[in-house]
């Protein structure tokens, strides 16, 4: 018998893993709680809740699961490898302790401010008449930060007064991010381009992927609002290798010995958002999980079994698993819901993925869907990722716009300018 994986999660990023899990010749059995339509063509959709760790961890010890791969970030902050560990069930994702580098911003921006890793000046509030005559004495543009999870939303980049206090009115004062906005950090704006760094490690030893790189605003040309990310390519070339040796040893070796200094050995994934300026790292943000979109290129690019790694770190010791990478770059392009990071329309009928997925080096991933009747529905504000892989980057766009252009709803929306800086960058 082969194992049994349990897949935590219902977007974009647990369907890219769902997909490559499923093809490891160690697995024979893959669930995913809750899952999509999507990742039901590749494991057992459980309709228990992201946040219902008792529930998925009684699921788990009844199906005796060999492996849980945690997607979101929500439960691994919750505590979930803590509470599966106690039953010595594997998790991949680091437990508690280790997650508040991105549960809370305070944790991290200290503990890289302890360890030396190149960071943004920043300070701390959790007072909003303090918090507010900081930043109105602040240099132009400012960040604020909302110190807790705000699925990624929790982010301004002021360019005015106005909009900076706005900010913290909304998220000090009426709450719209919950507790995670009782406090806030702010910093200044770092100059350069931004980059995913993400690598696989047991606490001592780290594994890479590929570089990224992000879409976080809504609208072309980096304007508008920030989402949960609306596209993402790789490799990135702003990530020279230069650049990724820098940042393997002056963010990730020091960032895990501060860790172990703290008794906590982190075992998962650890995403590095970076600003790039000149050939010098800084870092923006952790994240520990995979990124999404992030996952869908850098999957479509993973060419070995993943299942070995994700064991590997899980059980506390790399040793030899490797990872196999296609040289040639992958995009994937988020087709969303219009109105979306605001509100939105669910129930829309979506017409054409199957088209789309007939185009070679095309997968669909889909994140915020649902089926109504045998119809496949929007369900959600990130409704697809559409991936592809070519032989040059500017393929690679080519072949996921001509599959975007065959997948109609209501009211989707997508930005026309996926990948651009790196053909900027590459003077294509």
């Amino acid at each position: 018998m082969g194992l049994s994986v349990l897949i935590i999660g219902s977007g974009g990023r647990e369907h890219a893993l769902a997909w490559k899990i499923s093809q490891s010749p160690l697995v024979s059995k893959v669930y995913a709680a809750p899952g999509n339509p999507g990742i039901a063509r590749h494991a057992e959709c459980v309709p228990l809740s992201v946040d219902d760790i008792q529930g998925l961890r009684d699921f788990a010890v009844s199906k005796r699961i060999d492996l849980t791969v945690v997607g979101p970030e929500a439960p691994l902050v919750a505590g979930i490898a803590d509470l599966f560990a106690k039953d010595g069930l594997l998790v991949f994702g680091p437990d508690q302790a280790g997650a508040q580098l991105e549960g809370s911003k305070v944790f991290m921006k200290t503990i890289l401010q302890e360890c030396g890793v190149p960071t943004a000046d920043f300070r701390v509030f959790d007072d909003y008449d303090e918090a507010e005559q900081y930043v109105l004495t602040h240099r132009l543009p400012v960040v604020i930060k909302a110190d807790g999870l705000a699925a990624g939303k929790g982010v301004v980049v002021a360019q005015t007064y106005e909009e900076a206090v706005s900010f913290l009115k909304e998220t000090m004062e009426t709450g719209v991010f919950g507790s995670a906005g009782d406090r806030v950090v702010i910093e200044e704006c770092l100059a350069g381009e931004e980059a995913s760094y993400i690598v696989f490690t047991d606490g001592y030893k780290v594994v890479p992927l590929p570089s990224s790189q992000d879409h976080k605003r809504i609208g072309d040309g980096d304007l508008g609002p920030n989402t949960g990310g609306m596209g993402a390519y790789s490799p990135a070339p702003v990530m020279t290798p230069e650049v990724e040796e820098r940042v393997l040893r002056e963010v990730f070796d020091p960032l895990l010995a501060a860790l172990r200094a703290r008794k906590i050995v982190y075992r998962g994934i650890l995403y590095a958002g970076l600003m790039i300026d000149n050939g010098v790292p800084r870092v923006l943000e952790f994240n520990v999980r995979f990124g999404d979109p992030e996952a869908q290129p850098l999957f479509m690019r993973f060419s070995g079994d993943l299942v070995p790694l994700l064991l590997q770190c899980a059980r506390g010791k790399i040793d030899d698993a490797s990872i196999e990478i296609d040289p040639r770059p992958a995009i994937c392009v988020v087709m969303a819901s219009g109105g979306y990071p605001g509100k939105y329309a669910k129930g829309c009928p979506i017409e054409g993925v199957s088209d789309a997925e007939k185009l070679s080096d095309v997968i669909v991933f889909h994140a915020g869907t649902a089926m109504e009747q045998g119809r496949l529905i929007t369900g959600g504000g990130r409704v697809l990722g559409v991936t592809a892989i070519g032989e040059t980057l500017k393929g690679a766009i080519a072949r996921a716009y001509d599959a975007v252009d065959l997948i109609h709803w209501e009211g989707a929306y997508y930005r026309s300018d996926i990948g651009k800086k790196a053909l900027l960058r590459r003077g294509v």
